[in-house]
Parts: C-alpha cells; sequence; structure tokens
C-alpha cells in the first residue's frame, strides 16, 4: 500500500471517528433526556440536553476537522484543495466558537466563572 493511500484512510478513520463522536453523542444526550426530563426543574432538562449535545458535536467537529488537515494537506496538495481546506476551517472553526458559547455562556479564551472568582 502506497504511503498517500495509507494517510487518507487514516484521515477517513479519523473523520468516521468524527461523525460517530456526534452520532453516539447525540444519542446518549437524548437517552439521558428522555429518562431524567420530568425529574428535573421545569427547563433544566432541556439546557442538560443543550450542552450534552454542544459538547459532542464540538467534540466531533475537531475529529472532522484534523481528518480534513490530514487528507487535505498530506493527499491531495494543491493550492485549491488547501484552499477549500481552509475555507472549512474556518467555518467549523466559527462553529465550534459559537457552540462553545451555546454551550458554557462565555467564549473559549474567557475564563470560567469559578476561575475568576476562586
Amino acid at each position: 500500500m502506497e504511503f498517500k493511500e495509507l494517510i487518507s484512510i487514516a484521515g477517513y478513520a479519523i473523520e468516521t471517528i468524527g461523525v460517530l463522536v456526534i452520532i453516539i453523542g447525540s444519542g446518549i444526550s437524548s437517552i439521558r433526556f428522555l429518562a431524567h426530563y420530568r425529574e428535573e426543574p421545569e427547563g433544566a432538562a432541556y439546557g442538560t440536553l443543550r450542552r450534552q449535545l454542544g459538547r459532542s458535536i464540538i467534540l466531533g467537529l475537531e475529529f472532522l476537522i484534523a481528518g480534513d488537515i490530514i487528507r487535505t494537506v498530506i493527499v491531495a496538495d494543491t493550492l485549491t484543495n488547501v484552499t477549500i481546506l481552509g475555507l472549512i476551517i474556518l467555518i467549523r472553526t466559527f462553529l465550534s466558537f459559537t457552540l462553545h458559547f451555546e454551550v458554557e455562556g462565555r467564549w473559549p479564551w474567557q475564563q470560567a466563572k469559578s476561575e475568576e472568582t476562586g
């Protein structure tokens, strides 16, 4: 097997892990929501679902970006592909930042509230 083929397979494998993280995380979050939504105060279960689902998506996006980088830079290293990769990374980074803000209530570069007061 050629080196580029091996790297391409590794890139697809990492992207597959990202998709699985999103699917499994979504399933687990949904199951937890359905199991506990009546036990929690009104609105709390929904907030928990959003946080857990958001964390799954953020983690999955990280794997997807890693797979894109590996496949594009190593396997298809043309200027057009690198430009497309840059746009994909910008879009996914924007999504990661906005999802992080939704989940944590702060931007990734800001300290957590417990760190500020502690």
